[in-house]
C-alpha cells in the first residue's frame, strides 16, 4: 500500500473525527460545516473505503458509551462488549461508505460533481439508517445544530434530514473551492452550487428569525412538574427496597404541589412493580393523585394475558386521575433490539440463548392519555429519536408530547446529552412542547421553538416545575412527513440506475 493510500485513509479518518467533535461532547457544532472537507478532497481515489473509514472514526467516537452500558448494566464480559460494539460501528459505518461509494460512482460516470449529488443521496442514506432493520437514527448529521434556535426552526419543513442536507452542501462547497484555490488552470464550475448554498442558507436563518420572532400560538396552559428520583440502576429493581423507591417519588412530588403543578411525571419504570396490580404499593401511588387532586403520569412494566399459560409484557406509561383511578395506558412502540427483545427470536431459536436474559417485551400501538381533556402523547426512552413517532401522536391529536426515560445505563457519558439533544428536534417539527422526565437525568422542559427552558444535572434529585401550553394544528412536517428525504431516495435510485447505463 503506498503512501497515498494511507494518507487517504488518514484524512478520511479526520473528518469522522471532527464530525464527531459536533456532538456531545465536545459539541463543537461549528466543525459540522467543513469536517467533511479532508474526505471530500481525497473522496474520488477510494470512494468507498475513504467514506467507510470516515465512518468508523465517527461512529467509533459518538457511540463509545455503549461498551459502558453493555459491561456495567449487561454484565457482559468485556471482550464480547468490544466486538459487540466494533460489528454495530462497522455497520453504521456502511451507510457513510455507500454513500461517497454512490456520490463517487456518479461524479465518475455521469460527471455529476458532488455539491449537487453527496446532498440528496447523505439525506436518502440517513433515512435508510433511521428505518432499515428497525432504524438507528443515532447522532444524524443535523442534530449537530441542536443548539442553533434559527437554524432548527426549518425542521418544521424538513425535519432534520434537511438540516443535514444544507450542511453537506456547506461542506461539498467549501471542498470545490479548495480544489479550484489549488489549481486554478481549471475552470471554476460551482458557482451555482455556491450560489445555491447561500440563498439556502439565508432562507433558513430568515425562516428561523421569522419563527422565533412570530407571536406564538396559545393554547390551554397547565403547570407541569417532571421527578427525577435519581435511583441507582443496580437497586432500581430490588423487590426489598420498591417501597423505598416509591416513597422517594413521593417526597419529590409533593415539591410539585407546592409550587401549583396539576400534571406530575415521573419517568420511565418509576414504580418497579406492575402498577395493575393490586398490592400496597400500588395503593400508595394511587392514594397520591386522590389526596393532592393531581393527574399523575408514571412509568410502569405492564402486562396482558394472552391465554391460560403465556403473557404479553409491556413497557408503558399510566395516567392516574386525581380520582385515584388508572384513567389511561400507552405501551412503547418502538423496542430497543436486543435489550427489550429478541430480533427474529421466533424465526431463529438460537439467537434467544446466546443472549439469555434479555428482556421479553411486546410492541404497543399509538394511544395518547387524557389529561383534563387534553391528549398526551409519550415517548418512552429512545423512542424521541424516531420523528414519525412523535409526528404518529400529534395526528392522533396529543397537543403535549411527554418523554418518559431511563438514562442511568448510559452512566456520565456524552450519551444522555445527544439524548436530549435529538428530543430538541421533536418540538420544533410538531410545534409542540416537550417535557422530558429521567430517573437519572437529563430531565427538560423543552418549548416548541427548541429551546430548553430549564433542565436538570445527571444523577442528582430534581424536581422541575413551568407552565405548559397545550396546542394544537399540524406543521407541513407534521403533515406531510418525510417527503423531502424520500424525494431524495427517489432521485438517487435514477442517478444510479442512469449510472448503470452509461459505462
Amino acid at each position: 500500500m503506498t503512501r497515498s493510500f494511507w494518507l487517504d485513509i488518514f484524512l478520511s479518518a479526520f473528518s469522522g473525527a471532527l464530525l464527531a467533535a459536533a456532538f456531545p461532547f465536545p459539541d463543537i457544532s461549528l466543525l459540522a460545516w467543513f469536517g467533511l472537507v479532508p474526505l471530500l478532497l481525497v473522496l474520488q481515489r477510494r470512494p468507498f473505503l475513504c467514506g467507510y473509514a470516515a465512518g468508523i472514526t465517527f461512529f467509533g467516537i459518538t457511540l463509545y458509551w455503549l461498551n459502558i452500558v453493555m459491561v456495567t448494566y449487561g454484565r457482559l464480559h468485556p471482550f464480547l462488549s468490544l466486538i459487540a460494539y466494533l460489528i454495530l460501528v462497522a455497520y453504521l459505518a456502511l451507510f457513510f461508505g455507500l454513500s461517497t461509494w454512490l456520490a463517487g460512482r456518479i461524479r465518475q460516470r455521469l460527471d455529476y460533481p458532488y455539491a449537487l449529488t453527496l446532498p440528496v443521496i447523505w439525506v436518502a442514506f440517513e433515512l435508510l439508517r433511521s428505518t432499515f432493520l428497525t432504524g438507528f437514527p443515532w447522532v444524524l448529521l443535523g442534530y449537530s445544530q441542536h443548539d442553533d434556535l434559527r437554524l432548527i426552526q426549518s425542521a418544521d419543513l424538513v425535519g432534520v434530514y434537511g438540516l443535514s442536507g444544507l450542511l453537506i452542501l456547506g461542506n461539498a462547497v467549501v471542498a470545490s473551492m479548495i480544489q479550484w484555490l489549488a489549481d486554478r488552470r481549471k475552470r471554476f464550475r460551482q458557482g451555482r452550487y455556491i450560489l445555491l448554498f447561500i440563498l439556502l442558507l439565508t432562507a433558513t436563518m430568515l425562516y428561523g428569525e421569522f419563527r422565533l420572532n412570530s407571536t406564538a400560538v396559545t393554547g390551554q396552559s397547565h403547570r407541569v412538574s417532571v421527578i427525577q428520583g435519581n435511583i441507582d440502576q443496580s437497586i432500581k429493581w430490588s423487590p426489598d427496597l420498591q417501597s423505598v423507591t416509591v416513597e422517594k417519588y413521593l417526597r419529590l412530588s409533593q415539591e410539585a404541589i407546592v409550587g401549583g403543578s396539576k400534571l406530575v411525571v415521573w419517568p420511565e419504570s418509576a414504580t418497579p412493580f406492575y402498577l395493575q396490580d393490586r398490592t400496597k404499593l400500588q395503593q400508595r401511588v394511587l392514594d397520591f393523585p386522590g389526596a393532592t387532586k393531581v393527574h399523575l403520569l408514571t412509568g410502569s412494566p405492564a402486562y396482558e394475558r394472552v391465554d391460560a399459560d403465556r403473557y404479553r409484557f409491556y413497557n408503558s406509561a399510566f395516567m392516574i386521575s386525581p380520582e385515584s383511578q388508572i384513567t389511561g395506558r400507552s405501551d412503547k412502540v418502538h423496542l430497543v433490539p436486543f435489550g427489550e427483545y429478541v430480533p427474529f427470536g421466533e424465526f431463529m431459536p438460537f439467537i434467544d440463548k446466546l443472549v439469555h436474559g434479555i428482556g421479553d417485551f411486546s410492541a404497543g400501538k399509538i394511544e395518547t392519555l387524557d389529561f383534563a381533556g387534553q391528549e398526551i402523547g409519550v415517548l418512552v426512552c429512545y423512542e424521541a429519536i424516531f420523528p414519525e413517532l412523535a409526528r404518529s401522536y400529534c395526528r392522533a391529536g396529543s397537543k403535549l408530547l411527554v418523554n418518559i426515560t431511563n438514562d442511568a445505563w448510559f452512566g456520565t457519558s456524552s450519551a444522555p446529552y445527544q439524548h436530549l439533544a435529538m428530543a430538541r428536534f421533536r418540538a420544533v417539527e410538531n410545534r409542540r412542547w416537550l417535557v422530558r422526565s429521567a430517573n437519572t437525568g437529563i430531565s427538560a422542559f423543552i418549548a416548541p421553538d427548541g429551546s430548553v427552558k430549564s433542565q436538570s444535572g445527571l444523577f442528582r434529585d430534581a424536581t422541575l416545575t413551568e407552565p405548559v401550553q397545550f396546542l394544537s394544528g399540524t406543521t407541513f412536517y407534521g403533515r406531510f412527513g418525510d417527503v423531502f428525504p424520500l424525494l431524495f431516495t427517489m432521485i438517487s435510485m435514477v442517478w444510479f440506475w442512469q449510472s448503470r447505463l452509461r459505462r
